[in-house]
């Protein structure tokens, strides 16, 4: 979906939503048809602000895929078996197999971002995994897995917006939590540790892609646009793949840092 001015918050139509959805929903159809069929690994990990929109665009994706072959990854806070082991190894159990498509919601880089601006990991802890992760995922990458990161950044006054809807909402219950309620209150922390994070492990076997998601509807278009004209499978529906660069960056190799970022 094409937005000339995203800067102005333009809605697109419910309808028109709704349609450039399900072509799009067909089209992911075709992909997973694609990757049962050759044993294909795929992996996409959601990354961003509380409250960007992970768990919808997520929703989206998986919605007519078939539920054996897909997988959410939402791991909870680690045990303490799990604090005393290598870090990834709680990852690398819910990697996909053959055939199967795994979307973490939220993933190693909890490390980078929250466990960081929380202080719930050690400085040495932090540092380590900024040293490690890029060869960890080249090595995934290596092995034939495909790996697709994302990560979803909203204003601060979306942010309020979209916290302060989760409390009033008795069907958003379950997305509260303590930590909403640092989220707007460590806003320029977590933006310092956004800007460290796609710095140093923005790499050429896993590139970070950025969404701008104020506008809800026009992100998950742009972002499975963007998935689907990532990935290789036959019959693919170009015309409908034409993600718009204002919504859909890439992380760029250099340090240069995107102007709509928020400090």
């Amino acid at each position: 979906m094409k937005s000339s001015a995203p800067q102005k918050n333009i809605k697109p139509k419910k309808s028109d939503y709704e349609d450039e959805l399900y072509l799009l929903q067909i089209e992911l159809v075709k992909l997973q048809r694609h990757f049962i069929k050759n044993g294909e690994r795929i992996l996409v990990i959601f990354e961003g602000r509380d409250g960007a929109g992970k768990d919808g665009s997520i929703k989206r994706i998986i919605e007519h895929l078939s539920p054996r072959e897909t997988r959410i990854v939402a791991l909870g806070k680690p045990s303490d078996r799990e604090t005393s082991e290598w870090y990834f190894e709680r990852y690398v159990a819910q990697l996909p197999s053959k055939g199967e498509f795994a979307l973490f919601n939220r993933s190693w880089y909890n490390r980078a971002g929250v466990e960081h601006v929380m202080g719930f990991c050690t400085e040495k802890e932090y540092l380590e995994f900024m040293k490690t992760v890029n060869g960890f995922e080249a090595m995934l990458v290596g092995s034939g897995m495909k790996l697709i990161k994302y990560y979803l950044d909203i204003s601060k006054k979306e942010q309020a917006e979209r916290l302060l809807d989760r409390v009033k909402d008795p069907l958003k219950q379950w997305k509260t939590s303590p930590i909403d309620q640092q989220a707007q209150k460590k806003w320029l922390a977590y933006s310092k540790a956004r800007d460290a994070m796609l710095k140093k492990t923005n790499n050429a076997e896993a590139p970070w892609t950025v969404i701008r998601a104020n506008e809800k509807k026009i992100a998950r278009i742009n972002l499975i646009q963007h998935l689907l004209s990532t990935l290789s499978y036959p019959n693919k529906n170009k015309q409908i793949l034409k993600f718009d660069p204002q919504i859909v960056v890439q992380w760029p190799c250099s340090s240069a840092k995107l102007p709509w970022l928020e400090p």
